[in-house]
């Protein structure tokens, strides 16, 4: 992906006054006999041109009875510069937060392109509070940098909040835009026999859109985004409107039996759980939670009375094959279980059933 670089705001400040004395000079005036014009003491004909006093709507009108133009020109360009420099005061405030963008994962923020790239860093910090859309680090510690809940990774793999805020954060942005009906739990539930028959499917472009649409028919958007450094996690899910849940995925797991535990599984948080909770593979402190999401998604799989038989199965691929047809499945969902059960080591090469995708961002 090629990086471009934005420009923030000119680096230059023109106030009004610039345009009145380019018009001054075209007619050949003097600031007093423009003064007397406009019926303005000289004093303040200085500062209106050297921008130290306001335009105001009164002296607009006069300005387009003077000069020309219209008076909303002159209030444009009044506006403009005013503008820009509270930007520049802002960006120079900006100063003493440089030290955040280490607490981020600036450089694939940008690669992901949820973030454009600047070259000054205070204007890079201004870019990503919008990209969170608060207005000052401290807004964003109190946002973000204190979890609702804690998330169960990996402990080989490092996390920091910074990373775990920004996946975050993108998946609230793209699920913003996502237009779904109201929250139906009812209708959730049933699509989810629906999507369960889609796990025979192997293709990732066939499957993930249509996911994304029937879930959307019962006020879920889901949406699927990869994980920077940093944030080892395979699913969140949090509600984004009372109406509207978000439900995560990431890039992390590259077999079909992790892919669809995890969906299921954070499907259970938003049927099982209350609205005011985060859960980014939490790990409550009871645990009580992540317990039953786990079961949920297990059951939905593979009921129980089905895993009854998993033991009896022959280690064949051809008698895999033919139980996980029988119950609507794929077989890579059946050895997984199998191997979770202990039933099948890890490395056992009936591995090759399982389906293998290779995650390509916005594919």
């Amino acid at each position: 992906m090629i990086e471009q670089t934005t420009t923030f705001s000119p680096d230059w400040v023109s106030p009004p006054g610039d345009t009145i004395l380019d018009l001054l000079e075209e007619r050949g005036w003097k600031q007093t006999e423009f003064a007397e014009r406009i019926g303005f003491t000289t004093k303040h004909v200085s500062h209106l041109i050297n921008g130290k006093s306001t335009l105001t709507e009164d002296a607009a009108i006069k300005l387009e009875r003077v000069l020309g133009s219209t008076a909303r020109f002159w209030m444009s360009r009044e506006v403009q510069y005013r503008e820009a420099l509270a930007r520049e005061r802002s960006l120079e405030a900006l100063e003493a937060d440089v030290d955040w963008l280490k607490e981020l994962p600036v450089a694939k923020m940008i690669n992901f392109g949820w973030a454009d790239k600047y070259q000054k860093k205070t204007e890079q910090v201004s870019e990503l509070l919008k990209f969170f859309g608060v207005a000052s680090v401290d807004a964003w510690r109190a946002q973000y940098a204190e979890p609702l809940a804690a998330f169960q990774a990996s402990e080989k793999q490092p996390k920091t909040p910074g990373a775990v805020a920004a996946w975050l954060r993108q998946g609230e942005r793209q699920a913003n835009e996502m237009v779904t009906a109201s929250f139906d739990k009812t209708a959730f539930r049933a699509t989810l026999d629906d999507l369960r028959a889609l796990t025979q499917e192997t293709d990732p472009q066939v499957f993930k859109p249509a996911i994304v649409e029937t879930c959307a028919g019962a006020g879920v958007a889901v949406v699927f985004e990869p994980v920077p450094t940093g944030c080892p996690a395979s699913g969140a899910t949090k509600w984004v409107g009372s109406n509207k849940a978000l439900l995560m995925l990431s890039f992390r797991y590259k077999t079909n039996d992790h892919f669809w535990f995890s969906f299921f599984h954070e499907a259970a948080h938003l049927l099982l759980h209350g609205k005011k909770m985060l859960f980014i593979e939490t790990k409550e402190l009871d645990n009580q939670h992540e317990d039953e999401a786990n079961e949920f998604a297990r059951n939905i799989l593979i009921t129980k009375q089905n895993s009854e038989q998993l033991a009896m199965l022959n280690r064949t691929d051809e008698a895999i094959r033919s139980f996980s047809k029988r119950i609507g499945v794929a077989p890579g969902i059946v050895v997984g279980r199998m191997q979770h059960e202990e039933i099948l080591p890890w490395n056992t090469l009936l591995n090759r059933l399982k389906v293998r995708y290779e995650w390509n961002h916005g594919g």
